[in-house]
C-alpha cells in the first residue's frame, strides 16, 4: 500500500493561512446547505407524496429519514439492466441511490445526504425507479 506523508518545508513563498482555509470551507458548506434547502419537502406535501410511493411498495426506513424498496427480477441480466437505466438517470440528477444487488434482487435506499433526509430529489428518483421497474 502506498502512503503519502506531507512534511513542512522552509520556503520563501507565503503560506495559505489556516484561518482562510477554514473560512473557505465554512462558506462552501453554508452554500451547499442553502442550495439543498430548495429541495426540502414541506410537511403537507411530504405526506401526500409518501402515501403515493408507499402504495407502490416504498417503505420508510426506521431510524432514518429515508425510503427503501426491494425489487425482484427474472434474472441477473434484467436486474443489472434496471440498475444501469437508474444509474444513468441518477447521474443526470446528480443524486445517487444507496443500493445492493445479489443475482436478481435489487435493494434501494433513497436519502438526500445534503439535507439529512428525504427531499424532492428522492421523490423524483423513486418515481423514475417505479416507471423503469414497470417496463422490465
Amino acid at each position: 500500500m502506498l502512503w503519502l506523508m506531507f512534511t513542512p518545508r522552509a520556503s520563501s513563498r507565503a503560506h495559505f493561512p489556516l484561518s482562510k482555509l477554514c473560512n473557505l470551507l465554512l462558506t462552501r458548506s453554508s452554500k451547499s446547505k442553502m442550495a439543498s434547502n430548495s429541495h426540502w419537502l414541506e410537511p403537507a406535501e411530504r405526506e401526500g407524496l409518501l402515501m403515493k410511493l408507499k402504495a407502490t411498495g416504498w417503505v420508510e426506513v426506521e431510524g432514518r429519514d429515508a425510503l427503501y424498496k426491494e425489487l425482484d427480477f427474472k434474472s441477473f441480466n434484467e436486474a443489472f439492466g434496471f440498475m444501469s437505466r437508474v444509474a444513468l438517470q441518477a447521474e443526470k440528477m446528480n443524486h445517487h441511490p444507496e443500493w445492493f444487488n445479489v443475482y436478481n434482487k435489487v435493494q434501494i435506499t433513497l436519502i438526500t445526504h445534503d439535507c439529512g433526509g428525504l427531499s424532492k430529489k428522492d421523490i423524483r428518483l423513486a418515481k423514475f425507479i417505479d416507471q423503469v421497474a414497470l417496463t422490465m
